[in-house]
């Protein structure tokens, strides 16, 4: 089981700082989106002791954990067991329309990692699972024993990267036909065979691509996020403000392009003025994305991949 205490907020004083002109100096409403073990949620509610909390988490798992965490801070906190891109609803359910903050950290969590049973990590044989819910959905062995041989390669590619997509999905297509697979240690010694050692020696792990791509397709994280984020945007409220980590450049690239198009104005070129209700709704707070100091990454390898991004909103456009 993971201890919470080895769990480090990834770049946890600059989202404090980013979030304290919102919440030091009245009543507010954050949304951590992704409470996880409740690394950072702890931090806010404890920074700023008038702040509500609403925490949302598709894995029940980690709600029950960072309920464990979160219990001194009493009746301040409303857990909702939701998957992100359902946050309007889950904010109506418990009367709320618009938030003052709200935090995404993406991607699998070290709870999620460090639990074996749980399928997340290609260093332990464990059951090729890899659901963050694991109470519905397709599971890893699923997609990689039923996906046709052309599906494993776009996701391959398009998930993870992967430069010898071919040549990994020609080796399980051969490998399944003599047996399943239900065991994540199988895939890690065929994908030690199918990827050349020239590129074990300078691309990292072998599996990690591979393994980041499955883990994409049977949680559908970028349609989530892709749905995710424009929901997140319209449930904030004037004056308000939202900060997203994210770990890998396709969900980067997602929140990038959901803030720059809020980022900028719809009044035609060439107007001396702006239109009303045409102007800006985001103003952004972070020049591109930023990352982790040398001095953190030392200390949480986790933080070595992290990209953050805040936008404040600063208006409401008409509709």
């Amino acid at each position: 089981m993971a201890d919470e205490h080895e769990h480090v907020p990834v770049l946890l004083n600059r989202i404090v700082e980013l979030f304290s002109p919102v919440f030091s100096d009245r009543e507010a409403v954050l949304v951590d989106a992704t409470v996880g073990l409740g690394g950072h949620s702890d931090a806010l509610l404890t920074a700023f002791p008038s702040l509500r909390l609403v925490a949302l988490d598709r894995d029940p798992n980690a709600l029950e954990l960072s309920a464990k965490r979160l219990a001194p801070h009493g009746d301040r906190v409303d857990f909702v067991h939701a998957v992100y891109d359902e946050m309007p609803s889950a904010l109506q359910g418990l009367g709320l329309s618009r938030v003052d903050g709200i935090l995404f950290d993406l991607g699998v969590s070290s709870m999620q990692l460090d639990r074996a049973e749980r399928g997340f990590a290609y260093s332990k044989d464990s059951p090729l699972d890899m659901r963050m819910d694991p109470t519905t959905g397709i599971t890893a062995a699923d997609v990689l024993n039923t996906y046709g041989p052309g599906e494993l390669i776009r996701i391959l590619r398009d998930y993870g990267e992967e430069r010898f997509a071919q040549r990994i999905v020609k080796a399980v297509v051969a490998e399944r036909e003599k047996e399943p697979f239900t065991r994540s240690g199988r895939l890690v010694e065929l994908l030690y065979d199918a990827v050349p050692a020239a590129s074990r020696r300078t691309g990292g792990h072998p599996a990690k691509r591979t393994f980041q791509a499955l883990r994409i397709e049977v949680n559908g994280e970028l349609e989530v996020l892709r749905r995710a984020m424009p929901r997140a945007l319209s449930s904030l409220a004037v004056g308000g403000r939202i900060v997203v980590e994210s770990y890998q450049s396709l969900e980067d690239r997602l929140v990038k392009q959901a803030f720059a198009e809020l980022a900028k104005s719809r009044t035609p070129e060439g107007l001396p003025v702006e239109l009303p209700g045409h102007g800006p709704e985001l103003k952004l707070l972070t020049r591109g994305a930023e990352k982790a100091g040398e001095a953190e990454t030392e200390l949480n390898t986790r933080a070595a991949s992290v990209r953050l991004r805040a936008a404040e909103r600063i208006g409401d456009r008409a509709r």
